[in-house]
């Protein structure tokens, strides 16, 4: 049975055409019907897989459809196909789902912009590598998916590209994946050379071969290599650097790519490359420690930032920490599961953040803000969902995935890792109830201009009139976010809450499919078996008690501090002093890269490569032979000198050597 799978990715890449290559001459309701109508339609087609897969055999997943040979290179070949499982239906829900709720909030958002067509077309264009990328069939045309999603964000962050920060965090954004993809690409290139093939179920069946490595091996090499790759798109430390400068793209451009798509494919490629990395434990013990590492490192950075698209950017980095760890305790399940609950509250943020600016007039800063609440109730009743949601209050749904990778990292036997979590979760809601109490209480501390003031996302413009609350086409995305963010996380109840971990559950049989995760390794754990063996129920609520509690704390320590004692902030950060401002400054990290990479690499191009090669070696090459060439023409010049006595001498003198030439044969 064909699904034609193939009209999904299509629909997009059409609207993409149609607006990129005609928009210009269409008014905005055109452009509107075929980018929203696009994203539409893929949505709707995926909502109808969706169902057609639910009634597929179990013999028949996953649901391969295979199209045409892309590449043959001797016994190598590689297809445009597509690979449908529980996994990539998951993210093929996601994408297009919250995609189409961001396009139609961009309707509203980016009304009074320049380039609304272009802004589109990138927006679709996006939206094709994305689903390129997830339900490829094989490594090489995820790779396509993947190179795609870099170029999507290169466009869209540097959308206002007449701005200088906008257009070097674009180049930033490029480059730093570019660094990461070549890990990735030296890893597929590992793969067909000992396994002759990228595509999923030719590698998964060969890797079933493979023991679990007991120190580096290949295996570990290219599970290694891939995480090179998944830090780069996913924003990991030491490649994280990128995505914070990606906040001078629109906010819907923030939503879209930095929140609920983009940043998450290195989650999924490490997901969906479970088999590489169950028989790699080095490698999975790596994702862990990196994935941990980068959550309270971003979290720690967040608190101190005042810019509110700053700290969703490091709480996004310091999200994606938390999915790295579920994954690299081969909890992948959990993982997926708070990419999923993350994709809704995270988007929720940034398009409630956008609502804000937008009605600020295009102020950022917090500390210009304060009182929201009373101008705009249902961007803060949705933006108070959204705070809740991550912070891990129960019943909404980052409780449930943030505790089930909490209580996967303990299950596993890293104690030290679960801790550094749980102090990660209760920063995370800190700097967020700061972020909400900065923002929604107390007196508007803004400066009342000229209300005609439109634009977005500006840093060099804070006028703007009274607050106002957005158009409802912007206000209902984010109520259906709200109510995503309230009950996505109820599919994935535990059974120590009485539920039976049905998200879980699941995805099981793609991460069974490709064996079971290596036993007697202390560094991962199955989330397929069900944590809740590994401990009793009631040391299970314990740990959720816990995570509840660090979520209190971080509250309690928030409304001290920004609501009841206001002035408290400024004092802590005076008596910190130096260390306050390193924090500010973000660990000076961008600073270190420039001195220590960025700056010898422009010396050695400049000096070496430019100066040394390009100037002296090539271009004196040809100029000294230009030169050489003009000599001996000039010489050749002189030589006919029009005197008959000098041609007879040399007519004679070319006889002599002649003969001398004849008679030394003749000796010979």
């Amino acid at each position: 049975m064909s699904l034609h799978l193939w009209i999904i990715p299509l629909l997009p890449l059409a609207g993409a055409a149609i607006n990129g290559l005609l928009g210009k001459r269409f008014p905005k309701a055109v452009v509107n019907a075929i980018a929203l109508g696009s994203t539409a339609s893929a949505f709707g087609y995926a909502l109808y897989v969706a169902v057609q897969f639910m009634g597929l055999p179990a013999d028949q997943i996953p649901h391969i459809e295979r199209y045409a040979t892309w590449m043959t290179a001797g016994a190598f070949t590689a297809e445009y196909g597509i690979y449908l499982d529980q996994l990539s239906l998951v993210m093929l829900l996601i994408v297009t789902g919250v995609g189409f709720l961001i396009h139609i909030y961009s309707v509203g958002y980016m009304e009074h912009e320049g380039g609304y067509y272009r802004f589109f077309a990138y927006l679709n264009i996006f939206m094709f590598f994305m689903l390129t990328l997830i339900l490829a069939n094989n490594y090489l045309l995820m790779f396509v998916g993947w190179e795609g999603v870099g170029l999507a964000s290169y466009l869209l962050i540097g959308f206002w590209f007449l701005k200088d920060s906008a257009a070097n965090a674009g180049k930033k954004a490029f480059i730093t994946n570019r660094v990461g993809d070549f890990g990735f690409l030296i890893a597929l290139f590992l793969l067909i050379k000992h396994f002759g093939s990228l595509q999923y179920e030719t590698v998964f069946k060969a890797l079933t071969a493979y023991p679990v490595e007991a120190s580096a091996g290949l295996l570990t090499a290219i599970g290694l290599l891939m995480l090179v790759g998944a830090s780069g798109k996913s924003a990991q430390i030491p490649l994280y650097v990128w995505l914070p400068d990606a906040m001078e793209g629109p906010t819907p451009v923030s939503a879209l790519i930095h929140a609920a798509t983009m940043v998450t494919a290195g989650v999924y490629m490490v997901a969906r490359s479970n088999a590489v990395f169950n028989r790699a434990p080095i490698a999975l013990m790596v994702v862990a420690v990196i994935g941990t590492l980068t959550a309270i490192f971003a979290a720690s950075i967040g608190i101190v930032q005042t810019d509110i698209k700053k700290v969703l950017a490091y709480s996004t980095i310091s999200q994606l920490g938390y999915m790295f760890m579920g994954c690299g305790v081969a909890a992948y399940g959990a993982g997926i599961f708070h990419l999923m609950t993350h994709a809704f509250f995270k988007a929720l943020l940034f398009l409630s953040a956008g609502a804000i600016i937008h009605g600020l007039g295009g102020e950022q800063d917090m500390r210009h803000m304060g009182g929201l609440r009373k101008y705009m109730p249902k961007t803060f009743w949705c933006m108070t969902v959204a705070t809740f949601t991550i912070a891990g209050f129960p019943p909404l749904a980052a409780f449930f995935s943030k505790d089930e990778i909490l209580w996967a990292t303990w299950a596993s036997g890293n104690h030290v890792l679960w801790l550094i979590g749980l102090i990660a979760a209760g920063m995370t809601s800190f700097y967020m109830f700061r972020l909400w109490f900065m923002t929604f209480f107390g007196e508007y501390r803004g400066t009342p201009a000229d209300d005609t003031h439109h634009g977005h996302d500006s840093h060099d413009e804070h006028g703007h009139g009274t607050p106002h609350e957005s158009p409802m086409i912007m206000i209902f995305p984010l109520m259906v976010l709200a109510v995503l963010s309230f009950v996505g996380g109820w599919v994935g109840v535990p059974a120590a809450l009485g539920g039976s971990d049905r998200f879980d559950h699941f995805l099981a049989p793609v991460f069974q499919s490709t064996a079971e995760a290596p036993s007697g390794s202390e560094s991962t754990a199955s989330s397929t078996a069900g944590h809740a063996e590994h401990e009793e129920t009631g040391t299970e609520l314990l740990f959720m008690g816990m995570s509840v509690a660090a979520a209190a704390l971080g509250f309690l320590g928030a409304w001290y501090m920004y609501y009841k004692r206001t002035d408290l902030p400024a004092k802590m950060a005076a008596a910190a002093g130096g260390l306050y401002t390193f924090v500010l400054d973000k660990y000076k990290v961008d600073e270190f890269y420039g001195a220590a990479v960025i700056r010898p690499i422009v010396l050695a191009s400049t000096n070496i490569l430019w100066k040394g090669i390009d100037a002296t070696l090539i271009d004196g090459a040809v100029d000294e032979s230009a030169a050489g060439a003009q000599d001996i023409s000039d010489g050749l010049r002189h030589m006919q000198s029009g005197s008959i006595r000098s041609y007879a001498g040399w007519v004679a003198f070319g006889a002599a050597v002649v003969i001398a030439f004849m008679v030394w044969q003749g000796v010979r």
